[in-house]
């Protein structure tokens, strides 16, 4: 064992993930969260192409599949709800428009907890008040009160990332807005919905159903154009209202899903975003997932960087000897390329839903041969090494660690 303990902020699925390879190769892992538990729901998420080889080296396949919707395709639709196009999760070899591994949020990140609370400390419910770092160490100050010193800290904590604001800058500095918000929330499955996705467009609009393990409900999906959000990201009464105002008038089913708005249990609402940063570590402190490299919902990556980036950066930093300069350096240089793919699909898909204007770009040809190109560098344009020479323990291993902060 390298001894090496490693603080991970954030226990969605990029926080997990990491501690799953950070553990296996021999470190000791610390993840705090500043939600009292898991949260359950959330956006269907997709895995695609390398994403699924990792999952299948996590020894998780069977598991996430477990899980998964079971959606068998997508249907756009017109205002009476006339099948427009169709795209079924077998195309493109399960890695196309819908993937075959499609699995809620809040699904994935239960699984990947269920595989890493044994040997792996998870604190729920406090958060890093402060840090600072010296050549060997981090000392962290816990909102809790705790006081702490680990060898290197990961911010794993989301597109709103406090970790990345503390050692990086302002979020303006990153977080670019690509013109659009997005809002789930679960409904009474009283539209008759069964195993495929339905989505209605308008005029830069849309409004979709999607079918989730529990057959008695949807989950209802939301799109708009803004310019700007200026709504707090945590006040979820203010998102509520902006959703009704910007969705009034529209057509098709709308009124009826909107009619659950203030009786859903998970209602969440966010800008389409990226994050765009020069390098994704500062001494001691590296970011993984939408913290350091979102490419937005309209990419349909985000899990699927999170996961490639956990192998990676884990794989990188024992590689290196637990030397954090060698490690994110290396990190780095295999994520970069495979990052940008991703990112650039997040924004034409972004810009493809935008309402032509007179200085408008051209429309973007999705059956092009250079945008063949970009998917594919998108889905596997990464290597994973196998890292023959680094410690692996394999199979999970360890007595549950499982711990609350103090109210």
């Amino acid at each position: 064992m390298s001894g090496t303990r490693v603080l991970v902020a954030g226990a969605s699925i990029a926080g997990p993930a990491l501690a799953h390879w950070l553990r296996r190769r021999g470190a000791e892992v610390t993840v705090v969260e500043r939600a009292p538990e898991l949260r359950p729901g959330g956006q269907a998420v997709d895995a695609r192409g390398v994403a699924k080889e990792v999952i299948r080296r996590m020894g998780l396949d069977a598991a996430v599949r477990a899980a998964c919707t079971e959606t068998a395709g997508a249907y756009t639709v017109d205002v009476d709800g006339n099948v427009l196009e169709t795209y079924r999760a077998d195309d493109d070899g399960g890695d196309g428009f819908i993937s075959e591994i499609e699995i809620l949020r809040g699904d994935l990140s239960r699984v990947l907890h269920d595989d890493t609370r044994d040997g792996v400390e998870y604190v729920f419910g406090d958060r890093i008040a402060e840090l600072t770092q010296d050549a060997d160490g981090v000392d962290v100050a816990f909102a809790g009160g705790d006081r702490r010193r680990f060898d290197l800290v990961v911010g794993a904590d989301g597109l709103h990332s406090a970790l990345r604001a503390m050692v990086f800058g302002p979020r303006e500095r990153f977080v670019r807005h690509l013109g659009h918000v997005l809002a789930f929330y679960t409904v009474p499955n009283e539209f008759g919905l069964d195993r495929w996705l339905i989505d209605y467009q308008e005029s830069g609009r849309s409004a979709g159903l999607r079918p989730i393990p529990d057959a008695t409900r949807a989950m209802a999906m939301f799109s708009f154009p803004s310019a700007d959000l200026d709504v707090d990201y945590r006040d979820v009464a203010a998102q509520k209202r902006l959703l009704r105002e910007r969705m009034a008038g529209l057509g098709w089913l709308t009124p009826d899903i909107l009619a659950h708005l203030d009786d859903t249990p998970d209602f969440y609402l966010d800008q389409v975003a990226q994050v765009v940063m020069d390098r994704w570590s500062s001494g001691r402190v590296g970011l993984l997932g939408d913290a350091a490299f979102s490419s937005s919902p309209m990419s349909g990556a985000g899990t699927g960087l999170a996961l490639v980036g956990a192998y990676l950066l884990a794989g990188e930093l024992a590689a290196a000897g637990w030397d954090p300069e060698a490690g994110f350096a290396g990190y780095e240089r295999r994520m970069r390329s495979f990052v940008e793919a991703n990112q650039e699909i997040g924004r034409l898909n972004a810009r493809s839903r935008d309402v032509p204007g007179p200085d408008a770009e051209p429309s973007i040809d999705f059956d092009s041969e250079w945008f063949t190109e970009l998917i594919e560098r998108a889905i596997n344009g990464v290597e994973l090494p196998d890292y023959a020479g680094v410690p692996d323990s394999g199979a999970p291993a360890g007595s549950p660690i499982t711990s609350s902060a103090k109210p």
